[in-house]
């Protein structure tokens, strides 16, 4: 019990963060700001930095900080949350939105992730 209890704190933010996806995609098309010129720079950028915070979200969540697999699980929700978009009013799934945007926001979140855990090891181990 004490093994759970320690457990699912540590899901938590990634809980959180899917709900916040899964409630933003569920807005209709005409529910959604336009940001006049910069609206596909402004949306494609939450993309990334949306899934870029859920994958560092799983990665905290997992075990032994297993970059490979909080990558994978971003990648996956990002494609069911695609999916889900085929049934709301005026959206419309996007195989780039998963392919390019939601996994590079994952991967550049990671990579920046393994990159100061790395720096700060070699740092503290001279």
């Amino acid at each position: 019990m004490n093994k759970i209890l320690n457990i699912v704190p540590r899901w938590v933010p990634a809980l959180i963060l899917m709900i916040v996806i899964f409630l933003f995609s569920s807005r209709t098309s005409n529910e959604l700001p336009n940001f006049g010129g910069l609206d596909y720079f402004v949306k494609k950028s939450a993309h990334g930095i949306g899934y870029g915070l859920l994958a560092l979200s799983y990665l905290r969540a997992l075990p032994n900080r297993n970059y490979k697999l909080a990558w994978l699980l971003a990648v996956l929700y990002s494609a069911t949350d695609e999916f889900h978009q085929s049934f709301v009013p005026g959206r419309h799934p996007a195989a780039t939105d998963v392919l390019i945007f939601d996994n590079l926001g994952a991967m550049i979140a990671l990579f920046i992730h393994y990159w100061i855990f790395k720096r700060n090891e070699n740092y503290h181990q001279d």
